[in-house]
């Protein structure tokens, strides 16, 4: 599969203001983490019982990889466990792995295995343990094509049932097409994963998605919501989303309409938190040659969105990230500088659109994903430094911080 993938830094885009000149004296406290020197693709995720839980790919001798995590516990990371190792994994800075924390002990994760000669010939590979961690199911494969094509940029959630939900792009359509085919789409395809490793069937949410982009999912009382960058036939490509409710996913449709017009993948998916029915979205658009992280909030499940907020300070490069909190959300994202690295910023936005100051993490390759996770009355960010070789940095925020 042949993917035209264009990072943003390689678009011509205007610096438009964002409003901030320069950002705010960091206040995180950084937790140093327990990941190997040359780690990438730091995960966060946050458990049922409010604990944190960090990922991370690190590289092991014979150029095999590893999927570790560790526990945030009082403070400190645990020691790191070992999910799965070995060669041949596909390990990419826009598609990685996750862990997905399910209470009473339960875990599932997923990491990506190569399954053909093509680059981007890859599948999923998804286990679940039932003891912290201690011991993994054998692997299962939830898609069943067989196609030596992309299968990635995972969503993972608990469906009840003691079944875990997934949603991954998939480019079965890919498979032994030349690049430029119009019969070659990626769909947005979703199942469900019982204990036993049975699965049900396949289902299609979005038949034509960008090739690239992350999918986000969050849970809501109306059922799991899942966002991605979608791509008509005229090459628009903006945030989407579908609702699984009434027993069925609905049709899909724009979170908001930016109209950005691309004739390639800009890597660079939204990101989705919930508390209750209450619902924020972020995302980066580059519409009408401005680059912009935007915010978009609903009270209804995601069934409507408000009008979209901008967060940035002029620059960014986007991969952004977000959390709900008390009377509106916390996003992160990636700010190009003058003369420097790319820095991790963050800032709170209101419900009504107000914007606290923003504040630097850290500095951070263009080509990587910040993630934060929810941690009581605290976020918890990861993200990787833009040295060589890359190191995995963790921070804590108080939200009393966050102004």
């Amino acid at each position: 599969m042949k993917i035209r993938c264009i990072p943003v830094l390689a678009l011509a885009l205007a610096a438009c203001g964002g409003g901030d000149k320069g950002a705010a004296p960091a206040r995180p406290v950084e937790i140093a983490a327990p990941a190997a020197p040359g780690s990438t693709a730091p995960n966060l995720a946050t458990g049922p019982d409010g604990r944190v839980y960090l990922s991370w790919t690190e590289p092991r001798p014979d150029s095999a990889h590893a999927l570790r995590y560790a526990l945030l516990q009082d403070g400190r990371w645990s020691e790191p466990r070992t999910v799965a190792e070995g060669r041949g994994w596909f390990v990419n800075w826009a598609d990685f792995p996750s862990i997905l924390p399910l209470g009473d002990g339960g875990l599932a994760a997923h990491w990506l295995q190569k399954n053909g000669k093509e680059k981007y010939a890859y599948e999923v590979r998804l286990v679940r343990s039932r003891d912290e961690g201690r011991t993994w199911s054998p692997a299962v494969v939830p898609h069943r094509d067989g196609a030596a094509a992309e299968h990635g940029f995972v969503s993972l959630w608990a469906a009840g049932g003691d079944s875990v939900g997934v949603a991954w792009l998939d480019g079965r359509k890919y498979a032994g097409r030349e690049e430029g085919d119009p019969a070659a789409e990626t769909a947005v395809m979703s199942t469900l994963v019982g204990a036993d490793g049975g699965m049900a069937p396949e289902t299609p949410l979005d038949g034509r998605a960008c090739d690239c982009c992350q999918t986000a999912m969050t849970a809501t009382p109306d059922g799991p919501l899942v966002a991605y960058r979608d791509r008509t036939a005229d090459e628009i490509r903006d945030i989407y989303f579908t609702r699984h409710a009434g027993g069925r996913w609905t049709e899909p449709r724009p979170v908001h309409a930016d109209g950005w017009k691309i004739p390639a993948c800009p890597v660079n998916g939204p990101a989705l938190s919930a508390d209750g029915r209450r619902v924020v979205i972020a995302w980066f658009t580059a519409a009408r040659d401005t680059a912009r992280v935007h915010v978009a909030f609903s009270d209804d499940a995601g069934a409507t969105w408000s009008a979209p907020v901008r967060v940035d300070g002029g620059t960014p490069a986007g991969h952004a990230d977000v959390e709900i909190v008390d009377g509106g959300a916390l996003v992160s994202w990636i700010e190009r500088t003058q003369g420097g690295p790319a820095e991790v910023r963050v800032r709170r936005v209101t419900r009504a659109g107000t914007l606290g100051e923003p504040r630097v993490l850290g500095g951070a390759p263009e080509r990587s994903v910040p993630r934060m996770a929810r941690d009581g009355d605290a976020v918890v960010f990861a993200w990787i430094s833009p040295e060589k070789p890359s190191r995995v940095h963790t921070a804590r925020m108080p939200l009393g911080d966050a102004r």
